[in-house]
């Protein structure tokens, strides 16, 4: 088990339900690459190529000067993307990588003061366990922040994003032992909250714990409104994927129940879709809307904060999807995730997409 906590062309196609508006699950303060950014609507009509040549991109997160860096999963490699576009470069190797299945260098999150301290973020798969460590871009072994996290070859979790509370969360997966999602003394199959430093963040809902919410398969995105309204966006089995408000110590039901129906004991998500149109990825907020990234269902999901009806953009144009992230100037960065075991590679993948706000 996992360590102890003590210490497309739009199809319109619908989801299953609708989204609600909900309150803020924590205090908005300074702002975080995963939040949403002002300054314009992503044109999602106005694609612009930015990366090519990519293997298995995983992670994505921006530095102040708008670059972004972005993981290769199965290489163990952080590499630079300019804002405009052009050949990425390595700026990193993560030693220790263990990749296998869906294991291996996963999100990526830059530290809020990162012109002061450099510190860059990363959720990886070693030999023994998933971790979180953090390093310099200028070189320097990696500092372990947090470990023991249970590795296998499916559900390793491996979002990370920093928090408007300028906290790191972190989506862990239940490796293929749902029992372990509503044990609270385990970090697989929760949302967990940690300090940059790795320690239990101040205000969890158990003091001494870093766990934020349990009764998770296998989150997948983490995203922030600009009310501070948390959203988690997790893999379902066989049936039903989910958008889920994030609250403090909520249930979020997972093994004993997927999709809605948890009545008052477990959190019932605000949007799901059957698993064969989504195993969404990562999500991101621009504005009022949510968008996810969607594997199996190779599309972007867009879902409107307001209470309107998810719709579906590129079905089948890209492939599978990985990461979508909102970046510094408001444009919507997207990955694809077409080399992943050798799945149906297009001329050019992986690649990077970039939709100016307009």
């Amino acid at each position: 088990m996992g360590a102890a906590l003590l210490t497309a062309c739009s199809s319109g196609d619908p989801a299953t339900s609708r989204p609600t508006a909900a309150a803020p699950a924590a205090a908005p303060v300074a702002s975080a690459s995963a939040r949403s950014v002002s300054g314009g609507v992503p044109d999602l009509s106005a694609p612009e190529t930015v990366a090519t040549g990519l293997d298995v991109p995983w992670g994505l997160a921006f530095l102040p000067d708008g670059s972004a860096l972005v993981a290769e999963r199965d290489r163990g490699r952080v590499l630079r993307v300019a804002p405009g576009g052009g050949a990425p470069e390595q700026v990193f190797e993560v030693p220790g990588v263990a990749a296998a299945g869906e294991g291996g260098l996963l999100g990526l999150a830059v530290a809020e003061d990162y012109a002061e301290t450099g510190w860059v973020y990363a959720y990886h798969t070693a030999a023994d366990d998933n971790r979180i460590v953090r390093f310099k871009l200028g070189g320097g072994d990696p500092e372990v922040i947090f470990d023991g996290i249970d590795k296998a070859g499916i559900h390793n979790g491996g979002r990370i994003a920093f928090g408007p509370d300028g906290m790191l969360y972190a989506g862990t997966g239940d490796a293929g032992d749902g029992t372990a999602s509503q044990d609270a003394g385990d970090s697989n199959g929760k949302i967990l909250r940690i300090t940059p430093e790795g320690r239990p963040a101040p205000g969890n809902p158990t003091p001494g714990s870093p766990v934020w919410s349990l009764g998770h398969r296998n989150v997948q995105g983490l995203a922030w409104a600009a009310d501070g309204t948390m959203y988690g966006i997790e893999f379902g089995q066989n049936r039903f994927d989910e958008v889920n408000v994030i609250k403090p110590g909520r249930n979020y039901g997972w093994p004993e129940v997927e999709g809605k129906g948890g009545g008052a004991r477990y959190a019932d998500p605000i949007v799901t879709w059957s698993t064969d149109v989504a195993s969404p990825s990562g999500a991101a907020i621009a504005g009022d809307t949510l968008y996810a990234a969607a594997l199996r269902g190779q599309r972007l999901w867009t879902v409107p904060l307001d209470g309107g009806e998810p719709r579906a953009e590129f079905s089948g144009r890209y492939g599978r999807l990985r990461t979508v992230a909102v970046a510094p100037d408001g444009a919507l960065w997207l990955t694809t995730s077409n080399t992943d075991r050798g799945r149906d590679v297009q001329d050019g993948d992986d690649r990077i997409l970039r939709f100016p706000a307009r």
